[in-house]
């Protein structure tokens, strides 16, 4: 990712790229003739205002530690850290030096998911019941120090609480491992959200083809948001019925209208970075754009009690009701 966060970062109004740091030098070329250095005592010490970090989670917490004490702000590529206690160290250590902190959770920036939001804000659907994703595909090659929960679940957890508005409640969720790696490459997840919506997640590295679907069900239809294509359709309830008896027995006895939204598609990760730079501007509604650290850290026990439900067979209990 940090080849992309480097490319929107070199063009961003009111941005200059100062300078890129990685002990693997400069792989992709995206320095475009400015200082790569291996260490990031030596970006700091470029005088930046603020870094992307964009490495392995396994060093997510070393290298924010030290951005926070040098005074920098930072967002963190997605998940914020390895597991729970790391992510709180992190997310206390921006907070004590009162820098703007934020982490990497793409998806929200999605113009699908980002209508789908405001169109829930807006009743559209009337009571939310359940919202169901499906993230499905091959084995990134790039992903080595942490599972499919953690890399991939972690978008549709984020996603799913800010959605909803409602962190979750309690989670069960079911892992396997078969493709010979260290870490799980399948998971189902049940979930519920503290407003009682109901949850259910799909995620794997096993599957042939890429899938990327939030779907959420109400009083009113369903909103499919396919994050691929940046594409959000509308099924309303039924309110026909469907007389023809044929027809009925492949599309079932009634139905609504089904309508595709037309909607402009900005790219999420100059969305992502715009909110970020307003937000370290302290521009007015900036911070409430982003996703702060308490929330990357809300998302990582969420992943970790999904871990913790596989290994004990139980239902997890989070924040009001259990960890």
């Amino acid at each position: 990712m940090g080849r992309h966060h480097a490319r929107v970062l070199a063009g961003l109004d009111g941005v200059e790229l100062v300078a890129v740091s990685d002990p693997m030098g400069d792989a992709h070329g995206v320095a475009g003739g400015r200082p790569v250095f291996t260490t990031v005592k030596e970006l700091i010490a470029e005088g930046i205002d603020y870094a992307m970090v964009a490495a392995p989670t396994a060093f997510h917490e070393e290298l924010a530690l030290e951005l926070a004490e040098a005074g920098i702000h930072a967002m963190i590529e997605k998940p914020l850290a390895v597991d729970t206690p790391a992510a709180e160290r992190i997310a206390s250590a921006f907070k004590a030096k009162g820098l703007v902190g934020a982490v990497g959770h793409i998806e929200r920036f999605n113009p699908a998911l980002q209508q789908l939001r405001a169109r829930l804000d807006k009743g559209e659907l009337g009571a939310v019941y359940q919202i169901a994703t499906r993230r499905q595909g091959p084995f990134p090659a790039r992903i080595a120090d942490v599972g499919v929960i953690k890399d991939l679940a972690t978008h549709d957890i984020d996603l799913t609480a800010w959605v909803a508005r409602s962190p979750f409640a309690s989670v069960s969720a079911r892992t396997s491992l078969k493709s010979g790696r260290p870490h799980e490459d399948m998971v189902a997840a049940v979930g519920e959200l503290e407003n009682g919506i109901i949850t259910n997640h799909l995620v794997n590295w096993l599957t042939p083809f890429k899938e990327r679907l939030t779907i959420v069900t109400g009083e009113k239809g369903t909103l499919v948001a396919d994050t691929l294509t940046a594409d959000l359709t509308y099924y309303a309830n039924a309110s026909i019925d469907t007389e023809w008896d044929s027809v009925a027995a492949f599309r079932g006895v009634s139905e609504g209208d089904v309508i595709r939204y037309a909607f402009a598609k900005p790219e999420p990760l100059q969305v992502e970075h715009q909110a970020f730079r307003d937000a370290v501007l302290g521009l007015p509604g900036a911070t409430e754009r982003i996703v702060t650290m308490e929330q990357g850290l809300a998302t990582v026990a969420v992943a970790s009690a999904m871990i913790e439900s596989n290994a004990t067979n139980q239902v997890i209990f989070l924040g009001k009701n259990g960890k």
